[in-house]
C-alpha cells in the first residue's frame, strides 16, 4: 500500500502544535476571559443549567470536555484575573482543546491556498505567516474560544472547496457527500461556538448558489440532474447543521438538568423541568386553574427582572411630584421575589364563593374573572386614571371605595396565547393575556421602577394602546393551589402554608430549545464600556492591544498583541486586490483580457474565499454599538493575511515576465518574511509570558507602537 505524505503539512502541523503546546500550563493563574469561561466550565462539571447571552454553547462544551478529561471537579472559584490556581485545577487539559484548534489552524490554511490552486511554496507562506501571528498565538493558548471557531470556520472552506472541485469530476459519489457534509458539520460547530460563525456560514452559502446557479445553466445535465444538486446541497448545507445544532442543545439539556442561579431568566414552565430549584416548589401542584384557584402570577417578560404580580397595604399618593393627582388606592407592582403578598385568588364574578368546587369549574380562554389580593382581601381594579411613572397608560390597583364616585371596575377577560377554542387555563405552561372589560386595556409591565413610595417595586399598567405580540403583557401562573376556605384568617393561614401535589406538565425538548433560543438572541445584558475595548477601525491601524495578565511582582505579562509584520502585509495585499480586481473588470468590460482564463478563475475565487471572507467577517462590525475588542477581528486578520502569498504568486504569473523581477520579488518576500520572524521573537515574551521583559525593552515597544503595556515601576537601590 503506497502512502502518499505531504511533508510541508506534516512540518507545518508539528510547528504549529510545538508553538501552541509550549508552556501552556503557564500562568498557573487566571488569564482574561478565562475568568469569564471557567464559570461555565464549573456549571458544566456540576450539571447546573445556565443562561449565556454570548452565544451557543458548543465552545462552552468542549472547554468543558479537557476540564473532565483532566479530573476537574468543578469546586473552583473564578473570582479575579490573575487569582492563582489551586491543585485541583488542571490547568493543561484545559487550555489544551483551544491550543490544538488554533494549531490545526495553520495546516488548513495551508489546505485552503493548495485548494484555490497555489503552489506548495506560496501555501507555506501562508501558514507560516499565520504561525507568526502574535495574536493568534496568545488567543490559542488560553480558555478562549477564537482559535476555536478559526479553526471550524476553516475547516468548513477546506470542505467546501473540495466539494467544489468534485462537483464536474465526480458528483453524487461517496467522497463528495463525505465533503458535503463534512462542510455542514464545520459550519454548524462554527456557529455553535459563536454566532460570527454566521459570517463565514453565508460566504459559503452564496458561493455555493452561485456555483448551483451555474449548473443550472448547463443545458448538458437533466432537470432531474440540476434537482439533484439543489437538494443536495440544501441538505448537506442547511439541513444537516441545523439537525446538528438541535441535537448540541439536546445535549446540552441532558448535561444541564439541575437548577442554577441563571434559570430566573427562563418561564416557570422551563424552571419546572429543572431539578431543585421552583421543581421543588412547583412539582405536583394542579394543573388546571379553577375558580377559587390561589395563584402566583409571574410576568413572562424578564426586563429589567422576572417578576410577580404584587400589593400590599399601602396606598398610591394622593399627589404626584408632576402635580398629577391618583386614585389613592392600593398599590398593585410586580415584585422580583418570592413572597406571600404574591398570591391571588381567581373568583368567579358570578358567584360570591372564594373556594373551589368539588369538582372544580375551570377557567376557560374568554373566561371573565375577577383576581382577589389574598392577603388584604381587595380586587384587582383599573380605571381612567393615569399610571404613576408611565401617564400614557391606566393606573393598575386594588380597589378601595372611598366614596368619591368612582365605581370598582374589576372584571377581567382571560385570553391564551396559544389556544385552540376554549382551552382551559394551566398552571405553568399557559401565557395569558388580561384584558380589563370596562376599557379593553390589557395587564402588562412597564419595566420603569416605582419612587420610593412603592418601594423601588417595578410599574404594573393597564394599556390600550398595545401590540397584540409583547412578552411584557403575558403572565403565567408558577404557583398555584386550590382554596378551601372562605375565612379571612383561614384564608391567611392557607395561603401561607407549603403547596399540596397534584400532576403536572413538563416541556418538551422543542419547546425547551425555542424558549432558550429566543432568550439567547432577545436578553442582552447591559455591556458597559471596558477600558481595552476598541472600534473596528483601530483594527486596521494596528494601535490597540488587550492586558491579558501580569504577574504580581515581575514585568513578566501576556498581552493580545497582533504581529505588525504580517497584519501588515495583509492590509497591502488586500488593498493590492480590491485595486487590482476593479482594473480587470473595467479591462474585461471592454473586452481586454489580461491573463489566461484559468488565472481568472483562480484569482477570483480567492476574491471570493479569502477577501470576501474578510469583509464578511469585519464590515458587520462597523455597525454595531457593543463593546468591541481585538480579538473580534482574528477570524478577518487570518484571512487577509492568507491573501498576501496569494497576491504575490498571482503577481509572479502574471506580470513578472523576467528572472530579474522575480529574484527581486523573491528578495521581498525574504525580508518581509524575516522582518515578520524577528517581530515575533521580540512580541513573544508577551504572547507567552515568558520570560519577563527588562524596564527599557518595554518603554521601547510601548513608545514605538503606542500600545498599553504595563510597566512595573523600578524601586530606586536603597542606602548602602
Amino acid at each position: 500500500m503506497h502512502l502518499d505524505v505531504d511533508m510541508y503539512l506534516l512540518v507545518l502541523s508539528v510547528t504549529a502544535l510545538a508553538s501552541r503546546l509550549q508552556g501552556l500550563a503557564h500562568p498557573n493563574s487566571i488569564v482574561f476571559d478565562e475568568v469569564y469561561y471557567g464559570q461555565f466550565v464549573n456549571l458544566y462539571v456540576n450539571g447546573v443549567f445556565f443562561f449565556d447571552d454570548s452565544g451557543p454553547p458548543l465552545g462552552h462544551m468542549l472547554l468543558a470536555l479537557g476540564a473532565y478529561l483532566g479530573g476537574f471537579d468543578g469546586k473552583f472559584k473564578w473570582e479575579r484575573i490573575g487569582k492563582e490556581y489551586t491543585s485541583n485545577v488542571p490547568v493543561w487539559h484545559m487550555r489544551v482543546i483551544p491550543a490544538v484548534a488554533g494549531s490545526l489552524v495553520i495546516p488548513l490554511a495551508y489546505l485552503i491556498l493548495l485548494e484555490l490552486g497555489y503552489c506548495h511554496m506560496t501555501a507555506c507562506l501562508a501558514a507560516v505567516l499565520l504561525i507568526l501571528d502574535n495574536a493568534l498565538l496568545t488567543q490559542s493558548r488560553f480558555m478562549l474560544m477564537e482559535s476555536i471557531l478559526i479553526c471550524f470556520s476553516f475547516l468548513a472552506i477546506v470542505a467546501f472547496l473540495k466539494f467544489r472541485s468534485m462537483q464536474k469530476t465526480r458528483p453524487f459519489s461517496r467522497t463528495w457527500w463525505a465533503w458535503l457534509l463534512l462542510c455542514g458539520m464545520a459550519m454548524f460547530a462554527a456557529v455553535g461556538v459563536k454566532y460570527v460563525g454566521l459570517f463565514t456560514c453565508f460566504l459559503l452559502m452564496i458561493f455555493g448558489a452561485t456555483e448551483t446557479w451555474s449548473i443550472i445553466g448547463d443545458r448538458s445535465l437533466s432537470h432531474l440532474r440540476i434537482t439533484c444538486h439543489i437538494l443536495a446541497q440544501l441538505l448537506g448545507m442547511v439541513l444537516w447543521p441545523a439537525v446538528l445544532y438541535l441535537a448540541m442543545f439536546c445535549l446540552h439539556f441532558n448535561l444541564l438538568w439541575h437548577a442554577g442561579p441563571h434559570d430566573h431568566m427562563m418561564t416557570s414552565a422551563f424552571q419546572a423541568s429543572l431539578q431543585g430549584g421552583l421543581a421543588r416548589v412547583t412539582h405536583g401542584q394542579p394543573l388546571v386553574i379553577a375558580y377559587g384557584s390561589q395563584v402566583t402570577l409571574r410576568s413572562t417578560h424578564h426586563q429589567p427582572l422576572p417578576c410577580w404580580l404584587h400589593s400590599h397595604q399601602e396606598l398610591y399618593p394622593i399627589m404626584y411630584q408632576d402635580g398629577r393627582g391618583s386614585s389613592h388606592q392600593q398599590q398593585v407592582t410586580c415584585y422580583p421575589f418570592k413572597d406571600v403578598n404574591n398570591w391571588w385568588i381567581v373568583k368567579d364574578p358570578r358567584r360570591q364563593s372564594t373556594y373551589v368546587d368539588i369538582p372544580p369549574h375551570p377557567v376557560r380562554h374568554g373566561d371573565v374573572i375577577q383576581l382577589i389580593h389574598g392577603m388584604s382581601g381587595k380586587i384587582l381594579n383599573s380605571h381612567n386614571v393615569a399610571a404613576p411613572v408611565t401617564p400614557t397608560c391606566q393606573e393598575v390597583s386594588c380597589y378601595v371605595d372611598h366614596n368619591i364616585s368612582m365605581p370598582a371596575q374589576t372584571y377581567w377577560r382571560v385570553e391564551l396565547a396559544k389556544h385552540e377554542g376554549r382551552e382551559v387555563w394551566k398552571t405553568i405552561t399557559s401565557q395569558v393575556k388580561l384584558f380589563h372589560v370596562n376599557t379593553t386595556a390589557v395587564l402588562k409591565l412597564s419595566g420603569v421602577h416605582l419612587p420610593d413610595w412603592a418601594f423601588r417595586q417595578l410599574e404594573v399598567v393597564a394599556d390600550r394602546a398595545v401590540s397584540l405580540h409583547q412578552d411584557n403583557m403575558l403572565w403565567n401562573v408558577e404557583e398555584h393551589r386550590y382554596g378551601f376556605f372562605e375565612e379571612r384568617h383561614e384564608l391567611k393561614r392557607e395561603l401561607s402554608s407549603p403547596l399540596s401535589t397534584a400532576a403536572a406538565e413538563e416541556l418538551s425538548f422543542l419547546q425547551k430549545f425555542w424558549e432558550l433560543q429566543s432568550k439567547m438572541l432577545t436578553v442582552r445584558s447591559h455591556e458597559q464600556e471596558h477600558k481595552y475595548s476598541s472600534t473596528a477601525l483601530q483594527w486596521l491601524t494596528l494601535d490597540t492591544s488587550i492586558a491579558y495578565w501580569m504577574h504580581p511582582q515581575s514585568n513578566a505579562q501576556i498581552h493580545l498583541l497582533p504581529n505588525p509584520v504580517v497584519w501588515g502585509s495583509g492590509s497591502l495585499a488586500l488593498i493590492a486586490y480590491l485595486v487590482t480586481l476593479i482594473c480587470y473588470l473595467v479591462r474585461r468590460r471592454r473586452h481586454i483580457y489580461d491573463i489566461p482564463e484559468g488565472l481568472w478563475e483562480q484569482f477570483s475565487i480567492t476574491g471570493w474565499v479569502l477577501a470576501g471572507g474578510w469583509m464578511f467577517n469585519f464590515l458587520p462590525y462597523l455597525l454595531t454599538d457593543k463593546p468591541l475588542f481585538l480579538y473580534h477581528y482574528l477570524p478577518a486578520a487570518t484571512l487577509q493575511t492568507m491573501l498576501f502569498p496569494a497576491m504575490l504568486s498571482h503577481f509572479a504569473d502574471c506580470f513578472l515576465r523576467s528572472k530579474m523581477s522575480r529574484h527581486l520579488l523573491t528578495a521581498l518576500t525574504l525580508v518581509i518574511l524575516a522582518s515578520a520572524i524577528q517581530k515575533h521573537r521580540t512580541l513573544s515574551p508577551l504572547s507567552l509570558g515568558f520570560p519577563p521583559l527588562q524596564h527599557h525593552e518595554l518603554a521601547e515597544l510601548q513608545e514605538l507602537h503606542s500600545w498599553e503595556l504595563l510597566i512595573r515601576q523600578q524601586r530606586p537601590p536603597g542606602p548602602t
